[in-house]
């Protein structure tokens, strides 16, 4: 690890976290240097939800490769971006009655809320954007300033201007409906608010602590924004693609945003890509008003077009809702043999969270599953939730195994902590 230490900056996380040099990976599994092997629980932060090196997807890449494929073009028109566009209108679009344009941006999730975003101010002439508590949308300036967390905001140097936080489902209590809130600062012009361009969120604040929002909350927000006529953007840049069980984390709201903000895992092999779902009568761009050399890497759209072969029925999203249930009967199991009440076990589908109340309890859970061969990362305020993310290709071996792991660390982890703090737990 001395080169990394030496030569790379100091803004580096993950190799902090879990410091090994790792060599190979292949579906759940990476293995350092020393031929130890790790179950992942992070999935690349959600870019890899067919796992790693999925081998349709490899098959598909290589043989592209292989024929001498356009790999870069600008937004040029190539047969690899015609393919991914023609199968994620039959595949994903017309099967659910959605409508809208896909607009290539690159080459990461925050280039994609930064376009959502400016196209909104554009549509609407307004500039205030309204977001949620605990909301993480990326830390280019734009995003950055829909985003609520407070070291990351501080690495922006300057004000982060435009933008207003409002409260998110949960987030004034359990029993506290946040809407009315919202509704009553739209509806008085003396509330200082005024009418937002744009209201952006995230259906399940991933980093933000795993944080979900009920369907009756979201389809009344998007009641809300369509009485003033405000757009709304889903960021699904995490919790998109399936990671729920459904394609849309939102499908089962029966809501309609109005943008939706793709990347991470929509290029199937965790190659980078990102795009902006428009609904069509707001697409008003100029040729080349927003615009990004890399929003046509067509290796992306090889093996973007390719993971779509996973719904073309409904087999990973049955499959993921039942291990997400698994995951979460498990966790709760857990949180009843170990912690006292009140500990909370949240999520949906392959995405699920359990918060810990102590100071560094999560954080030091984190290290000795890594010390055990589990790669799980800690998000929320003061990191005090403990996040489980694999690939939704994982077998039931491997998810039972992981969640194995992540007890035995629990249980040390709470052999080590001082009485004072675990009292913390029944608070």
């Amino acid at each position: 690890m001395e080169v990394f230490e030496q030569l790379e900056s100091g803004v580096r996380v993950y190799s902090r976290a879990f410091p090994a040099v790792f060599t190979t990976a292949s579906g759940h599994h990476l293995t350092d240097e020393q031929g130890k092997r790790y179950i992942d629980f992070l999935s690349g932060a959600g870019a890899l939800n067919y796992g790693h090196n999925n081998p349709y997807l490899k098959d598909r890449l290589l043989a592209y490769i292989a024929a001498d494929g356009v790999i870069h073009s600008l937004d040029m028109a190539t047969s690899a971006k015609r393919e991914f566009l023609e199968r994620f209108q039959k595949v994903i679009l017309a099967p659910r009655g959605l409508d809208y344009r896909v607009q290539f941006v690159g080459p990461t999730g925050t280039n994609a809320v930064e376009a959502a975003l400016k196209l909104a101010r554009k549509v609407t002439g307004r500039q205030t954007v309204a977001f949620f508590t605990q909301a993480y949308h990326g830390v280019t300036l734009g995003s950055l300033a829909v985003t609520g967390n407070a070291a990351k905001r501080r690495g922006a140097g300057v004000p982060l201007l435009y933008s207003v936080a409002v409260p998110f489902d949960g987030y004034l209590g359990p029993d506290a409906d946040t809407l009315p809130l919202l509704e009553r600062l739209l509806e008085d012009d003396h509330s200082g608010l005024g009418l937002p361009a744009a209201v952006i969120l995230e259906t399940i604040q991933a980093e933000g602590g795993v944080n979900v929002a009920s369907w009756d909350w979201l389809r009344r927000l998007e009641r809300i924004v369509r009485r003033y006529e405000i757009p709304l953007i889903v960021d699904e840049v995490q919790v998109g693609c399936g990671r729920t069980g459904p394609f849309f984390s939102f499908e089962p709201a029966g809501i309609r945003p109005d943008l939706i903000c793709l990347s991470k895992s929509i290029s199937g092999f965790g190659l980078p890509m990102a795009i902006v779902l428009i609904r069509p009568d707001l697409d008003i761009w100029e040729p080349g008003e927003h615009n990004g050399t890399f929003r046509g890497l067509n290796l992306s759209f090889v093996t973007g077009a390719a993971a779509l072969c996973y719904w073309e029925d409904d087999t990973l999203q049955r499959e993921t809702e039942r291990k997400g249930k698994l995951v979460a009967d498990r966790l709760g199991t857990l949180a009843a043999r170990h912690l006292p009440a009140g500990q909370v076990v949240r999520g949906r589908g392959l995405i699920q969270g359990l918060a810990l109340a102590p100071k560094r309890l999560a954080k030091r859970v984190a290290q000795l599953a890594f010390e055990r061969g589990l790669i799980i990362e800690t998000v929320g305020p003061r990191d005090s939730v403990l996040k489980v993310l694999p690939p939704l290709t994982i077998d039931d071996e491997g998810l039972a195994a992981g969640l194995g792991i992540l007890e035995d660390s629990l249980q040390e982890a709470l052999s080590e902590t001082p009485d004072a703090e675990l009292s913390l737990l029944a608070s």
